[in-house]
């Protein structure tokens, strides 16, 4: 304790030159946004409110029988901070007077908390510590700290949202009751903005609430309508939300509250949000606080975590818990922190927004500038102000939280709110299987029709191929002599023609992700999905198919008969929904655009290398090229099956009186079947394939995407933690 006794005292004489009164600017300059009921008069930063008045303190309590949850007004003890959030003053309220609202918001209480994930830190596996605190409806409580100390750890375990490596010790209460959040009572929102750029903001929230809420179609329309005037996008309403292919779209700032409002429309009466300042600016961070700041006043309960905010943002705040390290340094009102701080010796110098001095004290990455400047000095002096040990302001912080009036405080109101189970939240419908699936096939067809990057794009390329491939190979003729070169032309289209599906990359992760974020909000399922993208990809894939294989068909001049063209036709289009299903496996594997990329080509080539063209199948090496790669690779059936549908019934002659058939005649170029049914069997096999490339999408949707996991991100730790 002489340790850290003289670390403060060091910090202490280190800003009083900066907080002393005669070097103070005077203090209308660096205001404080009042509370609800208190004078007009700002408060300036530096200075400490007054915590010995005879104040009062908030006291809750439940109802039986009813929904709603009354705050009262009490004279009680000064541990709490005596101010409720609000930028604008209103008149004192009389002294015992009680406040009585309904509200649709619960209250949210976390006690001795602990969470512990393997390998996620260096020296423990614990990543929050025992903490305390609780939410009010309508109030906003943020988590604070500096990276790595825990803040979205405890956020996921409030809403019941970690991964099944964690475990979790202690005790979290809704409404007085230990029970989970049910779904539509909560909402959580990501870190970052999963969206879909090709949809506006109220066609993209139109199809969230399809997706989320049962009933008919029209009375979902209310509900979106109040979701974006309650996150005050009604100017955004008709434009795109951009990001996309190109498209501009919305600023980070309208993105992000977009996120937030998909949420929204199911009504949730607790709202987590993860980082909701997460790369924006401080205009678009003041915005983005005064508008949730609105949405907690009509009752909500408002958690999130916060890194850092500056002053104007500071002041909305209600209720403040600070992690370092999973430790829990302070919980309480946010006047009340600028105390703490004080009490603990590390009072706020003036001209420092509260924020920026809470994570200067407790973040361990400043330690790195103070061995940097502990012998640099500029024309001012010496750089005495940053010198503070972070580990000993920490434990000099949490020492002093623990025996003080604070912490008493927050374990009586614990208490209070937990002695006595109130209302409990019921899960909210929702929509049925076949109309989720209804839904994602409509929207991925509307986006499909937008994006022309990667659909249109691709389009044009599979036409282009078959035209460049077809005016190359075409006046081939039909004799003995042509049948290699006919072999190579349908080689060549087949393969390369495969190979462009790479192009519908990018927008197949996307799709990957935005299933993340409606899976683990329980908006979308594996299943459903999976065959709405299939059905979706139907109409697409079969105008590639049918437009490309005609102009290869004709050019080339193959077989001039209707059900052998279908049948070019079909062939082609079951290839195409095979590498949809490739591209969608290794996207969910790798989950990264480059990766994803360099594999699937590389797929290709060995496919390509097998397919026995090159060298005849039969003829392969046994270990790997025969086995198995020839047996899974799709062109080997594919082509199988156009040159049995182009060669049966056929016969060449060989001199004068001699003819061969037409299989005979492929014998030494490519290896086919003389039975009549071999090419619908190999149509068959192409059919499997393309089921059995969704089946595997699916278990991998379950282990990678569910488990928040990817082959690229696991093996980047791997070589993080070897270094």
């Amino acid at each position: 304790m002489e340790e850290i006794q003289s670390h403060s005292e060091n910090y202490r004489s280190s800003s009083s030159s900066a907080s002393s009164p005669a070097s103070r600017v005077p203090s209308s300059n660096f205001f404080y946004l009042r509370k609800q009921g208190a004078l007009r008069q700002p408060i300036s930063f530096e200075d400490s409110p007054d915590w010995e008045d005879n104040n009062t303190d908030v006291e809750v309590r439940v109802e039986e029988g009813g929904d709603s949850i009354n705050t009262a007004t009490t004279p009680i003890s000064p541990s709490l901070s005596k101010l409720n959030s609000g930028s604008l003053p209103s008149p004192p309220l009389p002294e015992g007077a009680v406040v009585a609202r309904k509200i649709a918001g619960a209250a949210i209480v976390w006690r001795d908390l602990t969470v512990t994930i393997k390998g996620i830190r260096k020296y423990s596996d614990r990543v929050v510590k025992s903490s305390n605190g609780y939410a009010l409806p309508g109030t906003m409580t943020v988590i604070m700290g500096p990276g790595k100390s825990g803040k979205s750890t405890l956020l996921r375990a409030l809403a019941g949202r970690l991964d099944d490596s964690a475990k979790t010790y202690g005790e979290v209460f809704v409404n007085g009751a230990k029970s989970s959040l049910q779904y539509g009572s909560y909402g959580y929102v990501e870190r970052k903005n999963t969206l879909i750029g090709s949809l506006t903001v109220r066609e993209f929230l139109y199809y969230s609430a399809l997706l989320q809420l049962p009933g008919f179609f029209y009375q979902k329309k209310s509900v979106v309508e109040d979701a974006i005037q309650a996150m005050s996008l009604g100017d955004y309403a008709n434009k795109l939300i951009g990001g996309h292919c190109y498209m501009k779209g919305l600023p980070s700032g309208e993105r992000r509250r977009v996120s937030i409002a998909r949420e929204l429309v199911m009504r949730p009466q607790v709202l987590f949000i993860d980082e909701p300042l997460y790369h924006l600016d401080s205009v678009s961070a003041l915005l983005m606080m005064v508008t949730l700041k609105k949405l907690a006043s009509t009752g909500c309960t408002l958690i999130f975590t916060i890194y850092q905010s500056s002053t104007e943002v500071f002041g909305l705040y209600d209720r403040i818990c600070l992690l370092s390290n999973g430790n829990t340094l302070f919980f309480g009102e946010t006047l009340a922190c600028l105390q703490h701080f004080s009490n603990a010796g590390f009072p706020c110098p003036i001209m420092q927004s509260p924020s920026d001095h809470f994570l200067r004290a407790i973040n361990t990455d400043f330690d790195r500038i103070i061995t940097m400047c502990k012998t640099w000095q500029d024309d001012n002096g010496d750089f005495s102000n940053v010198n503070m040990d972070t580990a000993v302001a920490i434990r000099t912080l949490e020492e002093t939280y623990r025996s003080s009036a604070d912490a008493a405080a927050v374990e009586t109101m614990i208490h209070r709110l937990t002695e006595r189970e109130g209302p409990s939240l019921k899960s909210k419908g929702k929509a049925s299987s076949a109309t989720r699936i209804a839904v994602l096939t409509w929207r991925s067809l509307l986006i499909m029709s937008r994006e022309w990057k990667y659909y249109w794009l691709r389009l044009i390329l599979c036409m282009l191929l078959a035209l460049c491939v077809g005016t190359a190979f075409s006046g081939l003729g039909h004799s003995l002599s042509s049948v290699g070169t006919r072999v190579a032309a349908i080689f060549v289209f087949v393969s390369f023609a495969s190979l462009l599906s790479i192009v519908g990359v990018p927008a197949q992760l996307k799709e990957v992700k935005v299933y993340a974020c409606e899976d683990s909000n329980q908006h979308s399922g594996g299943i459903v999905f999976l065959t709405g993208q299939l059905l979706a990809s139907f109409p697409f894939l079969f105008l590639i198919s049918i437009s490309s294989s005609l102009v290869f068909y004709f050019l080339v001049g193959l077989r001039n008969d209707f059900s052998y063209m279908m049948y070019f036709v079909l062939n082609f289009f079951m290839c195409l929904l095979i590498n949809e299903g490739l591209v969608l496996v290794v996207a969910t594997v790798l989950q990264d655009v480059f990766w994803t990329i360099s594999t699937l080509v590389f797929i290709h080539v060995m496919m390509m290398l097998s397919a026995g063209y090159f060298r005849i199948r039969s003829a392969l090496p046994g270990p790997v090229w025969m086995y198995p790669v020839s047996y899974i690779a799709f062109h080997t059936y594919s082509i199988q099956g156009l040159l049995e549908n182009e060669y049966d019934g056929t016969s060449f002659a060989v001199g004068q009186v001699r003819t061969i058939p037409g299989y005979q005649a492929l014998h030494n170029v490519y290896d086919i079947s003389p039975d009549n049914d071999s090419k619908w069997r190999n149509l068959l096999i192409l059919s499997l394939m393309a089921l059995a490339y969704r089946v595997l999408v699916f278990l991998l949707l379950h282990f990678c995407v569910k488990k928040n996991s990817s082959l690229f991100r696991f093996v980047c730790c791997k070589l993080k933690m070897n270094e």
